[in-house]
């Protein structure tokens, strides 16, 4: 082996954020400030993984509620857009470059969780072809900025999980879970409306289509807020909303449940919601994004 360390470049900066570390670091700072930390410290986030200028003021509501002075350590789950992947992958790099500062993955974390056999490695390519993972980095660089060489991430590929392989999952990471030195960063948008997604529910009742979007997609997050992930299954199946993170989400609520059988208590809250457009008629097509914060008490 040589001693070189191996990088995932940030290959999506330049297209869905800028590469440019000064200006990356004014947009982050500007998003933040303009929001409370009311749910801090946060065990756990659920966040979007769309480019910036979409999501960018939405991701800071849960970004605002991590508190560096705790967390040492930075699990994000993310969900597989690009390779058919049934279980979940580790990385086979040692470090994530963002424009800000580059960060270092736990190599001893993931090697208990290589050992468990559950895991598969990703490629290089697949890592870097990926952005679920990816947009969440600059955040999590930015959030951790005044501990920045004292907190590791453990990044995940989470693939199109079974029910059973999300519990299994879940109970993996409950252990990790329960450490108030470790956040969990869960990457998900909501609905993907319209033609080119393949999804066009719409609820006449609820007036226009982006309300109809909007009162589907907060029925969703009333189930995460309940903290129960067979609703949540339940829900997915009956209106098949394209909740493209619902995999990494059913596997924290998976870990959560685990948790509260030994009397942890906790309670997740969304505090933010916004469409990339609102659509009107069968043309339009629009993408959701959330975030909220899981607190422990």
């Amino acid at each position: 082996m040589s001693n070189r360390v191996l990088c995932r470049e940030a290959s999506h900066a330049g297209s869905w954020y800028t590469a440019s570390g000064p200006q990356l670091n004014a947009q982050l700072e500007g998003w933040l400030s303009q929001v409370q930390s009311t749910k801090r410290p946060a065990r756990a986030i659920i966040a979007p993984h769309a480019g910036y200028t979409y999501c960018g003021s939405c991701a800071a509501h849960a970004y605002k509620q991590v508190d560096p002075t705790v967390t040492r350590k930075i699990f994000i789950l993310g969900p597989s857009h690009h390779v058919p992947l049934s279980r979940c992958a580790l990385s086979s790099v040692e470090l994530y470059r963002t424009p800000l500062y580059d960060l270092r993955i736990d190599q001893k974390i993931y090697g208990e969780l290589w050992k468990t056999g559950m895991f598969e490695r990703m490629s290089l390519q697949t890592d870097e072809d990926e952005h679920s993972i990816e947009m969440h980095l600059p955040y999590t660089a930015k959030a951790m900025e005044s501990h920045k060489d004292e907190f590791t991430i453990v990044p995940v590929l989470v693939g199109a999980l079974s029910e059973s392989k999300e519990q299994e999952f879940g109970k993996l990471f409950s252990k990790y879970l329960a450490d108030p030195s470790n956040l969990f960063v869960v990457s998900s948008d909501f609905c993907h409306w319209g033609q080119r997604f393949r999804y066009s529910y719409y609820d006449e009742s609820q007036g226009e289509i982006y309300r109809s979007i909007e009162h589907l997609d907060k029925m969703g997050m009333s189930i995460i807020e309940q903290l129960d992930p067979v609703s949540f299954s339940n829900y997915l199946k009956k209106y098949h909303n394209t909740i493209c993170g619902r995999h990494p989400i059913g596997v924290l609520l998976n870990a959560i449940t685990e948790l509260q059988k030994n009397g942890m208590n906790m309670s997740f809250s969304f505090l933010n919601y916004a469409q990339s457009s609102q659509c009107r008629n069968w043309q339009d097509s629009s993408v959701s994004y959330a975030a909220g914060a899981l607190m422990v008490h």
